[in-house]
């Protein structure tokens, strides 16, 4: 089974420096249907203006993605990590028993970037942090590993669940098939561009797709811009 969640239809918020999409219910939009999707929890598409972005806040037991689109982001966490994450990078932060951190819009224009939760494998892990930049993480065709399980000796940064995600790009007219494991399931979000599926549907920037039940996914580039997309592998 294949479900388009159409970017226009994602919950909306505005307010001062902030405007922010949320695929799943977050904070104050809640959606019974979108609560998440197997062990994805949040998908949040942020922009943030010049000089604000989230102060100093803690979590526990969640494995926090960040994934910049455009602009620079200054982080700051209670392990010590000072450190500015530029569009090109990837991050991946594990608030086990519990990390206090914050995110800033230091510079001069907006930052854009997508927040990513996915739950734990079990409570309790230990606080850490990691970072790349994707042109040091190797490509399997069309796709690269950005994060897979701790458990794996494989490129791409660890996080505390059998879930993987990777991320495609797709210029004008190549395509992409991945094959789906049993009881496993995908979640792929359209970052840039436009995708057909071999169902005829298109996706859009801002799009989401959840696939369970099959065998796997064939993506095919459209338009004049470049696809970018994210691909979450993940259990059920």
């Amino acid at each position: 089974m294949k479900t388009i969640r159409r970017s226009q239809d994602r919950g909306q918020v505005q307010q001062g420096w902030l405007h922010a999409k949320h695929s799943f219910s977050f904070a104050s939009y809640y959606h019974p249907e979108h609560m998440g999707f197997s062990d994805l929890r949040v998908i949040n598409q942020d922009i943030i203006a010049p000089g604000g972005g989230f102060a100093t806040h803690s979590h526990n037991d969640m494995e926090i993605i960040t994934y910049p689109i455009r602009g620079a982001l200054s982080h700051v966490d209670s392990l010590g990590q000072k450190k500015t994450l530029h569009s090109g990078e990837i991050q991946v932060m594990s608030a086990g028993t519990g990390i206090s951190h914050s995110e800033m819009n230091d510079g001069s224009e907006e930052v854009e970037l997508l927040q990513i939760w996915i739950q734990p494998d079990a409570p309790g892990h230990a606080p850490s942090y990691s970072e790349m930049r994707l042109d040091d993480l190797p490509s399997q065709g069309e796709l690269r590993a950005l994060v897979r399980p701790r458990s794996v000796n494989k490129p791409g940064l660890p996080m505390n669940q059998d879930a993987w995600l990777f991320e495609g790009r797709l210029s004008q007219g190549q395509s992409c098939d991945y094959a789906l494991a049993e009881q496993r399931s995908l979640w792929l979000q359209l970052v840039a561009g436009q995708l057909a599926l071999d169902s005829g549907e298109e996706l859009f920037a801002g799009d989401g797709l959840a696939v369970s039940g099959e065998k796997g996914l064939k993506l095919v580039q459209r338009g004049a811009e470049p696809a970018v997309f994210l691909l979450f592998d993940l259990k059920g």
